[in-house]
């Protein structure tokens, strides 16, 4: 433990007596105590002295030891001096002997290269001789085993021969070539057998020795044929194609120097010969008898194709491999890609052409010419404007002509176009082809189905004072919303990825914008028409329902009814219509629409209870009246059109209201803004408005 002489003289004080507090069990004795930390200073000088003596006793053998250390250091640098000097002489003479040793291997092999070519030219010599003798003795010739060998020889034969002069030495140039023929046959032969054996080292060594002649392609070519021997057992050709590949590249830098191209040209031979003869076995069947099978056949073999074409870009197949496979894929393709766009929309306009006629033969449904051109345009509005019926209105018996179903199969054609389109046009015809399919989709569901439905809508809408008229065209503007977005949907979807970086995207997006401000326009037309057809229904309740006795009783005292049966039928009729444009529509255009209905419902009460004199009991019968279509309003939920029944009430007070109190009751919140007028017409409508009483209270 660490030294503290507070704890230490402290310990000392406990031990000794007389060392404690007064209060101990002894007394405190400080001489006591003095002598005793006398003693003990002593005795530690006397430790001290003895430690000391130790201490420096230590300090000599210390210097002693570190002097004989020294020493021995100096001793061993001195060695290792002299071994230094020892191995510098020796690296010195080690790299005498080596200069002398090359220099040595140079002049022998400068000795022994001429010799070498000497002995070997002599030994082709003597093979050449044996060929002008006409008759080969040499074991290398005889000896099947030592085909390498001749092949060695033979090749080099071949070389020498195409020197010589032709008339000399055309029977012994014939012979070396026949031999060498012979030898090319024997080896290739000999590798046939081996890849069937599985022999894949035997086929590395014939390799390399056909590596030199001039059928080493040949070779690669049997090579290539026996790979595809029983590969293709599957009825997927694309699936066995792709494992056959796996498999070849897998061995094919085992047997050859150049992988690579072995790799290459097996796969090109698959493509030229084996996928393009299966490709035109496919499309040949449905060339011009099914364009359906025929582009549905295109696009899944073109897919599977480029597919296949994925697969094999993970292998080493030279530098640039992916303008090698999509050069083959464009060779098997080329005379059908040119093509397809033609026969893609010919037959999508024929599909969409018997979609649609198969939809209106189910209806039993002949197609009538929708009139165009400057007359109908002036018929058109005119109609518009005035309502008058020009021409016979169509009876449509509730149908609307649009399907869901046809417009469905209709998108559902085109989606596939697009797909095809995508994956067979170049791509510098891609926003061109995928505009015409566009242009077709537009042709046939945007004006053959749905603008024909609006027209013939609009043309079955009757006029404005037909009694008990049918209205159908808003079943016609709710199906003709839904399909629209769907039609949007599609554009979004599928054609914008095709042409949003092409300038075909705004020709596109004005194409869209003209078709929706068409269908607007008519929808518009045939929604005003139809407010004014319900309008004109209302009109004729009234007409039929409202008595002029309703207001002014021949019996004051006997009215038992809360309000007029015209009221009745009229709120009846406009709640179900109300309900409808609701069903019909959806967002803005619910409130547009019954803002308007809204307003033109309040014309007409308003107009139709100034047509009456209104007595007392009258007056009360009117105000419930409008009352009853206050409440009936509210179902609009349109702040516009309630206020206005909200003042139409207030205006219906002043029917009942004491004459006294006109003045103030006009000058409400309600009425103070109110034209003078519109306030006198009112007053005017009370039976007892002539006499002076209320004149002068109203002057």
């Amino acid at each position: 433990e660490p030294f503290v002489a507070d704890e230490y003289i402290e310990r000392l004080v406990w031990r000794t007596p007389g060392g404690g507090s007064r209060g101990g069990p002894e007394a405190f004795d400080p001489k006591r105590l003095l002598e005793e930390f006398v003693n003990h200073i002593q005795e530690l000088q006397i430790m001290d002295e003895r430690i000391q003596r130790k201490v420096e006793k230590l300090e000599q053998q210390c210097q002693k030891e570190a002097k004989e250390f020294a020493r021995k250091v100096q001793e061993l640098q001195k060695s290792n001096q002299v071994a230094f000097q020892h191995f510098q002489e020796l690296d010195e003479h080690i790299s005498y002997v080596a200069t002398k040793v090359c220099h040595l291997g140079d002049q022998l092999e400068g000795v022994n290269t001429p010799r070498q070519r000497a002995v070997e030219a002599q030994k082709l010599m003597k093979y050449f001789n044996e060929f002008l003798d006409g008759e080969l003795k040499s074991d290398v010739f005889t000896n099947s085993e030592k085909i390498k060998e001749a092949a060695d020889i033979i090749q080099k034969l071949h070389l020498i021969a195409q020197e010589l002069p032709f008339d000399r030495f055309s029977e012994v140039k014939s012979k070396i070539a026949s031999k060498y023929h012979d030898l090319e046959c024997q080896l290739i032969q000999e590798f046939t057998g081996a890849q069937r054996r599985g022999e894949i080292s035997r086929m590395r060594e014939v390799a390399a020795v056909l590596l030199h002649f001039k059928g080493y392609s040949h070779c690669v070519d049997v090579y290539i044929k026996q790979c595809q021997e029983g590969a293709y057992l599957r009825s997927d050709i694309f699936e066995d194609a792709a494992i056959l590949c796996q498999r070849v590249n897998k061995q094919v830098g085992d047997i050859f120097s150049n992988p690579e191209t072995v790799l290459a040209k097996l796969i090109q031979n698959v493509f030229e010969i084996k996928l393009q003869s299966f490709v035109k076995d496919q499309l040949q069947e449905c060339w011009k008898s099914d364009a359906e099978q025929y582009l549905k056949s295109l696009y899944d073999l073109y897919t599977r194709t480029t597919n296949l074409s994925s697969k094999l870009m993970e292998f080493n197949l030279g530098t640039d491999k992916q303008t090698f496979l999509s050069k083959l894929i464009k060779s098997i393709f080329i005379s059908y890609l040119e093509s397809y766009i033609e026969i893609e929309t010919s037959y999508l306009k024929s599909r969409s052409a018997m979609i649609l006629q198969r939809y209106y033969d189910s209806k039993n449904h002949q197609k009538r010419s929708i009139g165009t051109g400057g007359i109908q345009d002036l018929k058109e509005r005119i109609r518009q404007r005035t309502n008058l019926p020009l021409g016979p209105s169509i009876d449509t018996h509730g149908e609307t002509f649009l399907s869901q179903e046809v417009v469905v199969n209709l998108l559902q054609e085109t989606k596939q176009a697009f797909e095809r389109c995508h994956r067979l046009s170049d791509p510098s015809d891609l926003p061109r082809n995928a505009f015409r399919i566009f242009t077709i989709l537009v042709e046939f569901l945007c004006i053959e189905h749905i603008d024909y439905a609006l027209e013939t809508g609009l043309a079955g809408i009757p006029s404005s004072d037909s009694k008990n008229a049918n209205l159908y065209f808003l079943d016609v503007v709710h199906q003709a919303n839904t399909i629209f977005h769907l039609f949007d949907k599609q554009f979004n979807d599928h054609l914008m990825p095709l042409i949003s970086s092409s300038p075909k995207l705004s020709e596109c997006l004005q194409k869209k914008k003209e078709i929706i401000e068409q269908m607007e326009m008519k929808l518009d037309t045939g929604i005003d028409r139809t407010l004014n057809c319900m309008i004109g229904q209302m009109k004729h309740i009234l007409a039929a329902e409202q008595k002029k006795t309703d207001f002014k009783p021949e019996d004051e005292n006997n009215v038992l009814i809360q309000y007029t049966n015209a009221c009745v039928k009229v709120c009846a009729y406009v709640r179900k219509q109300v309900e409808k444009i609701k069903n019909s529509m959806d967002g803005k255009n619910v409130d547009t629409v019954l803002m308007e209905l809204g307003v033109r419902f309040h014309r007409l009460i308003y107009e139709h209870l100034q047509q009456y004199s209104y007595s007392c009991m009258g007056g009360m019968l009117a105000i419930c009246d409008v009352a009853e279509y206050r409440k009936c309003a509210k179902d609009f939920k349109i702040p516009l059109v309630l206020q206005l029944f909200d003042t139409l009430h207030a205006l219906c007070n002043l029917l009942v209201v004491n004459p006294d109190n006109l003045k103030q009751v006009c000058s409400g919140e309600q009425l103070a803004n109110l034209d003078k007028n519109i306030l006198h017409s009112f007053v005017q409508l009370r039976a007892d408005y002539r006499s002076a009483r209320l004149a002068r209270h109203f002057s």
